[in-house]
């Protein structure tokens, strides 16, 4: 038995943030339905990364979307309205993701849900919370990362700000949503009570960056120093940290006593560099020279010098390196899942394991409102 089963979720979420948490919650064994429009469905289902679709519907949407169930409902129709309101009577958990106002309109805000059924966990997924100047602009992952300082973290000083490759702020905030959600679970369950679970897409990406903007706020203001040396891998932490050229491929060398490292490569530092605060200031300096030792060697014979001698460092490979390797295959984090025409889609499981049993499902997302009479039928809802 997963940990949350017997436990009913309704989505009125769209896009990531919001989905990717009721994907965790229904890995973990909850029933997630999403409350979508008739039809078209919500409008991530047209959202697609190198526009690819499966089934109708974009991959990415198949990908947080699996293990779900769709009940199809025009929220504008009062019958619909009613029918889901009954649906609420009933559940434990909702979700939405719609900018401020939208809820107000349906007549599903917080204290109206509360009406219906007190003990319910209402949770909210905004872009930049209720409040202030930015209140309405669009949550996009993009612009979340442009307003919060995250893309003058990668890449080089003379670089520009550099965002990162992956819907970063989505990712963070629906972890974020989770947790509140499960600690609103837990006082549902001791105070038949319930709550109201906020999170926003810049502050779940500020709280990222938590230990880096504590020391901005702890070191007179001072802005993160990108090193000027390509592949550089933190704009606060010392040499050698970061991504070196080999002879055939690359090495990535992590944070250790800069003397012992530079006598392993066979770079004399300790008396260039005998100041432990230099390893920091003189970052660029140490890993020229760093650079220029690590590019007359492979890898593999880099690795086999560093690993004796207990030096955190590794190779740096690509998906088809990564994908194919032994280390990635004993952790089983691949499953596929049957789509409604039959197919099959390979994707990731959930990277949780319970009492040592890794969380599978077969389930793929479903089609618009393609539970929709079935559940109209378990509730009573007609």
């Amino acid at each position: 038995m997963k940990p949350l089963e017997g436990l009913l979720v309704l989505e009125f979420s769209q896009f990531m943030a919001a989905p990717t948490a009721g994907l965790r919650l229904a890995d973990l064994g909850a029933r997630v339905i999403k409350i979508e429009r008739p039809e078209k469905g919500e409008a991530g289902r047209q959202i697609a990364i190198r526009n690819i679709f499966v089934n109708g519907d974009s991959l990415v949407f198949h990908t947080i979307n699996r293990n779900k169930e769709s009940y199809a409902a025009d929220l504008k129709d009062p019958e619909d309205l009613e029918r889901v309101k009954k649906l609420i009577k009933q559940a434990d958990v909702i979700t939405h993701n719609f900018r401020p106002g939208v809820m107000e309109k349906i007549g599903l805000t917080h204290e109206e849900v509360k009406a219906i059924n007190p003990r319910v966990v209402y949770g909210v997924v905004t872009g930049y919370g209720n409040k202030g100047p930015w209140a309405l602009r669009p949550g996009q992952d993009l612009l979340i990362q442009s307003l919060s300082g995250l893309a003058y973290l990668s890449d080089t000083n003379d670089a520009g700000p550099v965002p990162f490759g992956l819907a970063t702020a989505d990712m963070i905030c629906g972890a974020h949503f989770v947790q509140g959600i499960l600690a609103a679970l837990i006082k549902q369950a001791k105070t038949n009570t319930g709550s109201l679970v906020e999170v926003s897409l810049l502050e779940s990406t500020l709280d990222l960056q938590f230990e880096v903007i504590t020391t901005y706020l702890n070191d007179g203001g001072t802005l993160p120093q990108r090193s000027s040396v390509k592949g550089n891998g933190h704009a606060y932490l010392s040499a050698p940290y970061g991504i070196y050229k080999t002879k055939d491929d690359y090495l990535s060398l992590a944070m250790g006593d800069l003397h012992q490292i530079g006598k392993v490569l066979g770079v004399e530092l300790a008396e260039l560099f005998p100041d432990k605060n230099s390893w920091f200031t003189k970052r660029d300096e140490i890993m020229q020279l760093l650079a220029e030792q690590i590019k007359d060697k492979t890898t593999a014979e880099w690795l086999t010098i560093l690993e004796s001698a207990g030096i955190w460092s590794s190779e740096v490979l690509t998906y088809e390196q990564s994908l194919q390797h032994e280390g990635y295959k004993v952790l089983g984090m691949q499953q596929e899942v049957t789509l409604p025409d039959g197919g099959k889609l390979t994707t990731t499981r959930c990277p949780i394991r319970i009492n040592g049993e890794k969380l599978y499902s077969d389930v793929a997302a479903p089609r618009p409102g393609a539970q929709t009479d079935a559940i109209n039928n378990q509730y009573h809802l007609n």
